[in-house]
C-alpha cells in the first residue's frame, strides 16, 4: 500500500470528522450515521478506519472518566 496523497488524507479526514459529528449529535446511534460510516469506509484506508475507531473510544471514554473526577489508585500499600 502506497502513502495516501494529500488530498486522500483530507479527505479521509473529513468523513472522520463528519462521522464522529453525526456520532456525537445522535448520542453514539451509528444507524443514524451509517452512510457516513461507509463514506468514512471508503475514503480511508483500513488501517487508519481500525485506528480512529479506537481512537474515539479512547476519546470518550477519557472524557466520561474526567467528568466523573475518576481518580487512579496510588498503587499497592508500601510496607513499612
Amino acid at each position: 500500500m502506497t502513502a495516501p496523497s494529500s488530498a486522500e488524507r483530507k479527505a479521509c479526514w473529513e468523513a472522520r470528522d463528519q462521522l464522529w459529528k453525526c456520532l456525537d449529535d445522535s448520542r453514539d446511534r451509528a444507524s443514524s450515521c451509517q452512510h457516513l460510516q461507509s463514506v468514512f469506509e471508503a475514503k480511508c484506508p483500513a488501517q487508519w478506519v481500525k485506528y480512529f475507531t479506537k481512537r474515539r473510544e479512547y476519546l470518550k471514554y477519557k472524557e466520561k472518566m474526567e467528568k466523573e473526577s475518576f481518580k487512579p489508585s496510588e498503587g499497592p500499600e508500601q510496607p513499612s
